[in-house]
């Protein structure tokens, strides 16, 4: 059963390109949801392929592996393991009308990349709109500057993706474009109305309440709720359940960011209240790792439900990836 394989609704990072004694023994103690790789985790094939086995030894089972693999600035794997890419949305303006089918090779030559390393998670497709003012941390990783622009390149990434044989991580709900500042170094504070965050960025991701998985925004919205955070508002989880008719698991963006208030503890309990199922937690600090698991992390009924779906959905896509293969080599 999947609640004694999964102890707490975290994913973890670690701290380099190997596993150290004491963090697989922690691992293997209080057993993650699963695990997120950067490039300080990435040295050769080899290396990653064996650091995956052991975080999966860790927890005693095939645990789920992310990445930021968008291509452009956010690219955690670099040649030659994974080719130099255009930010998506220079990629975008560059294709022009052939967009589509130039995002659909994008995302299948990256999923091989990253099958090809034991990594299993992509956390894109980033379906934030961008605008003049969007901050530079973001603006050019987004798919176009209008919803029907984000909206179909974002599902080809979604496909291309999801048909081989990663599984997809939409970002960053409900909508992060507005933003001016970086949510990495402070709180970004969108003035936009409802109506017209529903009509546009919310829309994106309405467009995307299929998806099983999705990541929070620390954003705040001040039309909504002028007091939190997007990831810390329930009238935002609201919103999202509700309106934008989101029902799959919802994935925290990094707690260790500096757009969230409060000391570890406090940014967990607020992320767990308002309504994320898990907790991402990225610098791979072991003693930031054993607060969050102190503070409380044991997910409930609906969340290991919500991750049971996702297991089950993994398994459709790995044989659908072998599907594809077989029809490739037969023609």
């Amino acid at each position: 059963m999947i609640s004694k394989t999964i102890k707490n609704a975290v994913i973890f990072g670690c701290k380099g390109p190997r596993l150290t004694e004491v963090e697989f023994d922690f691992f293997k103690e209080t057993l993650p949801f699963g695990f997120i790789l950067f490039s300080r985790n990435i040295i050769n094939s080899k290396q990653v392929n064996e650091l995956c086995q052991s975080l999966r030894d860790a927890v005693g089972w095939y645990a789920p592996i992310l990445i930021d693999q968008e291509g452009g600035r956010v690219q955690r794997i670099k040649p030659p393991l994974a080719l130099d890419r255009l930010p998506p949305l220079d990629e975008a303006q560059k294709a022009g009308q052939n967009a589509e089918s130039i995002f659909k090779l994008r995302f299948s030559a990256m999923a091989n990349e990253l099958l090809s390393l034991g990594i299993d998670f992509n956390c894109a497709p980033v379906l934030d709109i961008a605008r003049a003012t969007t901050h530079r941390f973001l603006r050019n990783r987004c798919y176009g500057v209008n919803k029907s622009d984000v909206i179909a390149l974002g599902r080809v990434a979604y496909d291309a993706l999801k048909s081989n044989g990663i599984f997809p991580i939409i970002k960053h709900m409900p909508g992060h474009g507005f933003a001016s500042h970086d949510s990495h170094f402070e709180l970004p504070v969108v003035k936009a109305s409802k109506k017209e965050l529903l009509a546009n960025d919310f829309a994106v991701f309405r467009a995307f309440c299929d998806a099983e998985i999705a990541m929070s925004a620390h954003v705040l919205f001040e039309s909504i709720d002028p007091y939190s955070p997007a990831s810390t508002s329930k009238k935002l989880m609201d919103i999202i359940r509700n309106e934008i008719k989101f029902s799959g698991l919802l994935i925290s963006d990094d707690i260790s960011m500096a757009a969230l208030p409060g000391d570890i503890k406090k940014r967990t309990k607020n992320l767990i209240e308002a309504g994320n199922d898990v907790i991402l937690h990225c610098n791979g600090k072991l003693f930031e790792m054993k607060e969050i698991i102190d503070s409380g992390v044991a997910p409930n009924t609906l969340t290991l439900s919500r991750m049971a779906s996702v297991i089950e959905e993994r398994k459709k896509i790995e044989h659908n990836k072998i599907k594809n293969l077989e029809s490739s080599q037969s023609s």
